[in-house]
């Protein structure tokens, strides 16, 4: 393998000259962003900057514009001249999806949902009528035990709080064997003490298994706390990239303007 290519595979993120318009509106406009396999990265910015546009772009549910923006995912290009590739399949497959909504399936179990995580590794017939391997059973459960929720398992998902339900999305990536995490605002419809929880299981994912998790906040306060690195965007721009200890007061008002800082300061009060 060439110096490149070695380079390029060790990055799970890496968008060039990234754009995405919508009308008349520039939702992405020449975005350039690399993210190291084992980082964890905050996307912050004002409602519509593209930090959700972004993420999804990478995930290849939004296909981004024509020119000379590529987006590769684990070193393989997943969109190109306006098209995603059939390399997506495989990048999703290794890309554990948080979303605000969860995205379970409401009727069934929590148990089945985190089931759900092992569809890419086993024979379709057997999870269309759910006749899981021993193996993933087990992998559910400890993954279940790991986020705190095992004793839901039983239980459906729609009647589950917005905390358990989330918890439950973060164990069906582990049961998938994800190597990163891409997480949509994942906390922004949960109560403090669930989003809490939510970042500090992201943070464990991080650490103790090296999985690199990028994740979209609107609260700039666990972008801080939770996050090493934290990029901003503004109008489809990143206008902020480095570590979190450096968005200081001054550069949180240039990004979010001079509105913003009653705002936080009696969030973080």
């Amino acid at each position: 393998m060439s110096s490149q290519a070695a380079a390029l595979a060790s990055h799970l993120v890496s968008a060039r000259d990234v754009s995405k318009t919508f009308g008349p509106r520039k939702a992405l406009n020449g975005v350039t962003i690399e993210v190291a396999q084992g980082e964890m990265v905050a996307l912050i910015g004002p409602s519509g900057s593209g930090k959700s546009t972004l993420l999804r772009s990478i995930t290849g549910l939004q296909t981004i514009d024509g020119g000379k923006g590529t987006i590769q995912v684990f070193g393989e290009t997943v969109q190109k001249n306006g098209r995603i590739t059939s390399a997506v399949k495989e990048a999703r497959g290794r890309l554990g999806m948080i979303f605000q909504q969860f995205n379970l399936v409401g009727r069934l179990s929590l148990f089945s949902n985190v089931m759900l995580g092992a569809l890419g590794r086993i024979p379709d017939w057997r999870g269309l009528f759910g006749i899981w391997p021993e193996a993933d059973k087990a992998k559910a459960m400890a993954a279940l035990h790991r986020v705190g929720v095992a004793d839901y398992a039983a239980q459906r998902a729609n009647t589950l709080s917005g905390g358990q339900q989330q918890r439950g999305a973060i164990a069906r990536a582990i049961v998938q064997g994800a190597q990163a995490i891409l997480a949509d605002e994942p906390v922004a419809s949960l109560d403090p003490v669930s989003a809490r929880k939510v970042m500090e299981l992201l943070v464990e994912l991080n650490k103790r298994d090296g999985l690199g998790v990028i994740v979209t906040l609107h609260q700039v306060d666990y972008a801080i706390r939770y996050c090493q690195r934290v990029v901003a965007l503004k109008a489809g721009k990143v206008v902020y990239d480095g570590p979190a200890s450096g968005l200081d007061h001054p550069r949180l008002i240039e990004i979010y303007g001079p509105e913003f800082e009653d705002a936080f300061w009696e969030a973080t009060a």
